[in-house]
């Protein structure tokens, strides 16, 4: 142990401990901007800086270790100023008009501009020219960068390293490593450079207008899909617990907003099962298609398999994701339900992703009716933005019923929205397939937790299935070279780019210093365990489609609407 003093304080704490956690184990707050503990600790904005009896510069909290005897001043004058000039020289090369940023309110250099008094700068304003096209599902905005480099760090922990360093001396700053620009790169838009931005200098492309035409357009019969992860995150910027914060509430206001219906994304989870499922049990017992079998339903992962690991292309279930097979299922069988021509349905989707922005757009994923399956991906924080936009409190609404029958969904593909979850609801519904039978739901339990890579083994009916779980891109980067090394073999493999999976996604609603998907995930399972429909398979709407219009899994019709060819588009790099 080490002993030393801040700020008056006995503090004793272990070898090698920073003064910033040292100082953060008495109550002692030091302000930080580029910090992320475990992420990012390379003290560039010094903010952090703090006052050591007998040394004359000031050291950086974040990374200076704790000594034997130290006596630290966190909040002495000449730390006080320091941090104020160097704000303030931050604040001098960032586009400062912070209400037409959407991270105004929840941002964290407004924060410390606001809690350090700084009310002019007195310098001169030089802040870098925007160079990035506004049509990618990520937008960078470089006269808003801090050069924090954690957008560097994350890229390069999710494996793709994207973002670099670029320039030396007053011109360094955060640009693409290999790539002029953002459509050339192999960006997996997994979205965490985002939720991992301190400002406002990376956002997703912002389509609400889009939305908002729709809604006003008479001509438009307006459909809107909530994906599970959504219910666990969305209330959070309105103050709303989980259990307040529920998909009926949201239905609540998307009807306010003018939807005319409102469906439930679970429904085509369940979909997702039955033809994913279907198709695993084909490849295992009648070798048909290579093993192992991995999961399609998160575009940041087939995005990222495409650039770095195109050799198992193959690998990846044909089937579509939950989003994309209820487009098809929107502007085909439900537009036969209404009666209508599919072109007019416009139809939207709330995500927690950028990657559903581009999968929504690729051509070979439109196989209803020649327009695009789905018109409009949303993110959690978009549709936030709507709900404020149209003076919606959700505080004070009511919760209206999903519409039918695309608004049930089951336990099952309610908790395809954390990781491991398609691995569970796919081998429930696995084992009924196979044995005629339901398992226990919780039978397959080991795959959930927040661990990067896990591993079990099921038997289902005497044969012995090898399934790995992985969530981040990073952990899937390994899972992926230690296949090719043949040091692991699986069965099926379920991989999500976000770590958490979805619940952690790069479109959720950002909390500075805070990774949500350990407390969003549970929120998930508690549904599912309080849900009477714990099975894919036994869902009415699920049974209904099936008899009525795609005759069963696999089917030729199931085939054309709800499966896709990965091969049929390419990564910058792909040959």
């Amino acid at each position: 142990m080490v002993n030393l003093t801040i700020d008056g304080k006995a503090v004793s704490v272990a070898e090698g401990t920073s003064i910033l956690d040292a100082a953060k184990s008495v109550g002692i707050n030091i302000p930080t901007l580029c910090y992320w503990k475990g992420l990012n600790e390379v003290g560039a904005c010094r903010v952090c800086v703090v006052e050591v009896e007998g040394k004359k510069r000031l050291p950086a909290a974040c990374n200076t270790a704790v000594e034997e005897g130290m006596v630290v001043r966190t909040n002495s004058k000449k730390v006080r100023e320091a941090r104020k000039y160097n704000v303030e020289l931050i604040l001098s090369e960032h586009f400062c008009h912070c209400t037409t940023c959407v991270r105004s309110g929840n941002c964290k250099l407004q924060k410390l501009a606001n809690d350090l008094n700084i009310l002019e700068i007195p310098y001169e304003y030089h802040y870098a020219e925007d160079r990035y096209s506004k049509t990618f599902p990520l937008n960078r905005l470089d006269s808003r960068c801090v050069k924090c480099m954690r957008c560097i760090q994350m890229c390069e922990k999710q494996a793709c390293n994207i973002w670099d360093l670029v320039n030396t001396g007053s011109r360094a700053t955060v640009g693409l490593s290999d790539s002029y620009t953002l459509e050339e790169s192999n960006c997996a838009l997994c979205g965490q450079c985002i939720t991992h931005c301190p400002v406002g200098a990376l956002i997703e492309r912002d389509d609400t207008e889009k939305v908002v035409d729709a809604l006003n357009d008479p001509e438009k019969i307006t459909i809107v899909q909530i994906a599970p992860s959504i219910r666990t995150a969305w209330g959070e910027p309105f103050g709303l617990s989980a259990d307040k914060a529920t998909v009926e509430r949201l239905c609540s206001a998307l009807k306010i907003m003018g939807f005319n219906y409102v469906f439930d994304t679970n429904f085509t989870a369940d979909l997702t099962i039955m033809e994913e499922g279907s198709e695993f049990l084909e490849r295992l017992t009648k070798n048909e298609g290579k093993l192992p079998l991995f999961t399609s339903c998160c575009p940041g992962w087939v995005r990222f398999v495409k650039s770095h690991y195109p050799e198992f292309v193959d690998n990846l279930s044909t089937a579509k994701s939950p989003q994309q097979m209820f487009g098809a299922v929107a502007k085909s069988y439900y537009a036969e339900i209404l009666g209508v021509d599919p072109s007019k349905i416009f139809s939207v989707s709330i995500m927690p992703c950028l990657a559903k922005k581009h999968e929504c757009a690729i051509p070979a994923m439109n196989d209803a009716c020649g327009d695009p399956d789905v018109d409009v991906v949303l993110t959690t924080r978009e549709v936030d933005r709507l709900i404020r936009a149209e003076q919606i409190d959700p505080c004070k609404i009511e919760d209206v019923a999903l519409d039918m029958p695309l608004g049930i969904g089951s336990g099952a593909g309610n908790i395809f929205g954390a990781t491991g979850g398609v691995m569970e609801a796919a081998l429930r519904s696995a084992y009924y397939l196979v044995t005629g039978s339901n398992p226990d739901p919780d039978a397959f339990k080991d795959v959930r937790g927040q661990k990067g890579w896990k591993e079990s083994t099921f038997d289902i009916n005497g044969t012995t299935v090898r399934v790995a779980v992985a969530n981040g891109l990073g952990n899937a980067d390994k899972l992926l070279k230690a296949i090719k090394a043949g040091e692991v073999e699986y069965d099926f493999v379920e991989i999500m780019a976000c770590p958490g999976g979805c619940v952690g996604g790069g479109g959720q609603p950002i909390h500075e210093q805070c990774e949500m998907a350990p407390e969003r995930a549970p929120v998930l399972y508690d549904q599912d365990k309080n849900m009477t429909l714990r099975f894919s398979h036994e869902n009415p709407s699920i049974k209904a489609i099936y008899e009525d219009y795609l005759g069963k899994p696999l089917s030729e019709k199931s085939h054309h609407l709800l499966h896709t060819d990965h091969h049929a588009w390419k990564m910058p790099n792909e040959e």
